[in-house]
Formats: C-alpha cells, sequence, structure tokens
C-alpha cells in the first residue's frame, strides 16, 4: 500500500530492516523484494502496475477450470500481494507519496479482488457445469465493487469537508495517507470497533496465503459462498464505520 513517506533529512535512510513482527505474512516476502527494487530506478506505482499484471493473470489461471492452473494463479496472487506491500516501502523510504499514488493503489486493490472472485466463479463453473458457482462469484465481485463505491463516495466527502474548513484551518495533508494509516493508528474503543477492526485485518493481509492452501488442497471453492455473504459484511461493516467517524466528526 501507498503510504507516507518519512521526513526528507537530505539523504536517502538505511534500507529497511527485517520485520519483527511475524504477521502479515506478505511483510516477510516483500522485505527482500524491496530491498532489490531500491538498488534499481523503478517507482511505486510502477511496482503497483506490476502487482495489477500479476493479479489478472492470476486470475485467469483460474477461469480455466483446471487444479493445475489454479496453484499458478494462487501463486502469482502471492506475488501480487507482495507486490502491494512493496509499493509502500518504497513510497516511504523515497519519500514519493502522492495521493495519486493511493488512489492506484486503490483502484488496483479492487480490480484484483473483484477478478478473482469473478474468475474463481467462472472457472468452477466451467469444471463443475453448475451455474451456481458463476453466480456466488458474481455476488461477492459486486460485494467488492459496492465497498470500493463507498470508500471513495468516504473521501470525496472528507476531501469536500476539508476543502470547507481550508480558511480556518490551513492544512493540505493528504486524506489518502491518512486513510492507508486507519488500520494501524486508528484505536478501537468498543467491541464493536474491535470486532471491525479484526475482520477487516485478517480478510486483508494475508489472503493471498488463505487462496494459495486453499488451492493446493484443491477446495478454493469453498471461498465462493463465503465470498458471497462476506463481502456483504464487509461493505455494510465498512459503512457503519465511515458512518460513525462522520457522526463523531460533527459533534
Amino acid at each position: 500500500m501507498t503510504e507516507t513517506g518519512s521526513e526528507d533529512t537530505g539523504s536517502e535512510p538505511a534500507l529497511p530492516p527485517r520485520p519483527t513482527a511475524l504477521f502479515p505474512l506478505t511483510r516477510q516476502f516483500s522485505w527482500p523484494l524491496t530491498r532489490f527494487f531500491l538498488r534499481t530506478p523503478i517507482t511505486p506505482n510502477q511496482v503497483t502496475a506490476l502487482s495489477l499484471l500479476a493479479g489478472l493473470a492470476g486470475a485467469w489461471c483460474y477461469t480455466l477450470g483446471s487444479r493445475d492452473a489454479a496453484v499458478t494463479g494462487a501463486l502469482l496472487y502471492v506475488f501480487c500481494y507482495t507486490l502491494d506491500n512493496c509499493d509502500g516501502e518504497i513510497a516511504r523510504y523515497r519519500n514519493l507519496s502522492s495521493e495519486w499514488g493511493a488512489r492506484f493503489d486503490d483502484l488496483v486493490d479492487w480490480l484484483v479482488d473483484t477478478a478473482f472472485f469473478a474468475a474463481l466463479g467462472y472457472g468452477t463453473w466451467v469444471a463443475t457445469g453448475q451455474v451456481v458457482w458463476f453466480w456466488l462469484g458474481f455476488a461477492a465481485a459486486a460485494g467488492a465493487t459496492i465497498d470500493f463505491g463507498i470508500d471513495m463516495m468516504a473521501l470525496i466527502r472528507e476531501k469536500r469537508d476539508a476543502a470547507a474548513q481550508m480558511p480556518a484551518v490551513r492544512s493540505d495533508a493528504p486524506v489518502a495517507a491518512e486513510k492507508e494509516a486507519e488500520p494501524v493508528s486508528e484505536p478501537a474503543k468498543s467491541l464493536t470497533d474491535r470486532l471491525i477492526y479484526i475482520f477487516h485485518t485478517l480478510s486483508r493481509a494475508d489472503f493471498c496465503f488463505i487462496i494459495f492452501v486453499l488451492t493446493v488442497a484443491d477446495f478454493v471453492w469453498i471461498l465462493l459462498p463465503f465470498g458471497a455473504i462476506g463481502a456483504q459484511v464487509y461493505w455494510m461493516t465498512d459503512l457503519y464505520k465511515h458512518a460513525r467517524r462522520r457522526s463523531r466528526a460533527r459533534q
């Protein structure tokens, strides 16, 4: 994810150290890859674009309806999620964070998630001949799209509110950077907040490894009914979270 960079001190900081926490597991994979990328002229947005290509290629593998192709797709998704960490790490190191980059990252996340469920549903339909799997994939993809729309509308409102307060508070703080930091920096005060935080964290950071394990076990189809329902729960909790934040801001 594209996050805020460190303060520019006139010289590049030391290469990022190995993560001390085990989770998310994708950090363990992105750490050596980020160190490699930092020795090249590649930009965070270019890494994000590579992540998109890997994710769409992985989705295409799932449309083929075979286990071997699905395993290849799962490996591509692990690579995609790893790159999704690398872009933010590179942006922080080189102080190249931008609102456009954050929005591009959000768009790629949505495209990759939506493509996965749509492709898995279609591929399972091809493999079994049962069209219900296609519709389950469609429902999951639709839920991810609704959630993306909710996030974009919330961002537009935040930017509009910030613009209205400009005369009183002179601040150009990037909304995108604050949004990226929410899962880590926003304290979970109530039980409801904690449950929403846990649900969102588990369904995002290391989802690629869940995909990989289930694919190798030839059990990945189980994600379709869970995704069809979970995606709806996800956007509803996201809508609730944004509504609560807006309500608190008005108080």
